[in-house]
């Protein structure tokens, strides 16, 4: 017949292993730790940001020139027009990220770029709304992160200029060799082996005591059997 399990009888059972509980924590965690450390590959990240615009300044030049009223050559049509040329009409953030979402496909999708990849994970996105697109690349060779984000905007420049005879194209932020991995985290990976070895021990302690079809008190031939007891012969030659 079963063992009676109840909440009293488990937690006994975990406090009567509790020293074989905790040492398989720990060493689930070190073991988790060390596993971290030394076998997994460092992941580093590391990205490169460019805009595109559907408008280049000499565009905007002809254009304001052909508007302008005052007389060339002057100072003040001078200046007027430098003014132009630097404003961002609405117009203008509409149709350059519309741009800024062809571009996306167009350098995801170009054999010049994949090509410059050099077994790093590239993703090529654009800010929502704005004409701003991010090159991230991660790897497990900072330096070599560095490099491909970077040549892959030097790239993105020429394949722009071949595909498209209007708008521009620059580099608003280079990329920078990262200084530390984002993965993996050898703190949380410890924290889970230990409680892996945690609720691994736990479970096995349960286990072994269910079982365990010893009796070890006279509850045990209540539980068993059914039959109570009403007296006992002590070991006197266990007890000296």
């Amino acid at each position: 017949m079963a063992k009676n399990v109840t909440i009293q009888r488990i937690v006994g059972v975990l406090l009567h292993r509790i020293k074989f509980i905790i040492l398989a924590t720990v060493v689930m965690g070190l073991l988790f730790f060390m596993y971290s450390r030394f076998v997994i590959a460092p992941m580093y990240s590391t990205s490169t940001m460019i805009y595109v615009q559907n408008y280049s300044s000499s565009q905007r030049a002809d254009a304001n020139s052909k508007g302008t009223t005052a007389t060339k050559g002057t100072d003040d049509t001078k200046k007027t027009t430098n003014e132009e040329n630097q404003k961002i009409y609405p117009a203008d953030i509409s149709a350059s990220s519309n741009l800024a979402e062809i571009c996306v496909t167009l350098f995801k999708n170009s054999d010049e770029m994949t090509a410059l990849y050099d077994g790093c994970n590239v993703n090529v996105a654009v800010t929502d709304g704005t004409f701003f697109i991010t090159i991230t690349v991660d790897g497990t060779d900072a330096q070599k992160c560095a490099n491909v984000a970077n040549q892959l905007a030097e790239k993105a420049a020429e394949v722009y200029k071949t595909k498209f005879s209007y708008g521009q194209i620059g580099t608003l932020r280079q990329a920078n060799v990262p200084s530390a991995p984002y993965a993996p985290s050898n703190t949380k990976n410890m924290l889970i082996g230990a409680a892996i070895g945690f609720i691994a021990s736990c479970l096995i302690s349960i286990l072994i005591e269910l079982i365990d079809t010893t009796i070890k008190s006279e509850d045990d031939i209540q539980d068993i059997y059914g039959i109570p007891v009403f007296a006992e012969i002590p070991d006197f030659e266990n007890q000296g």
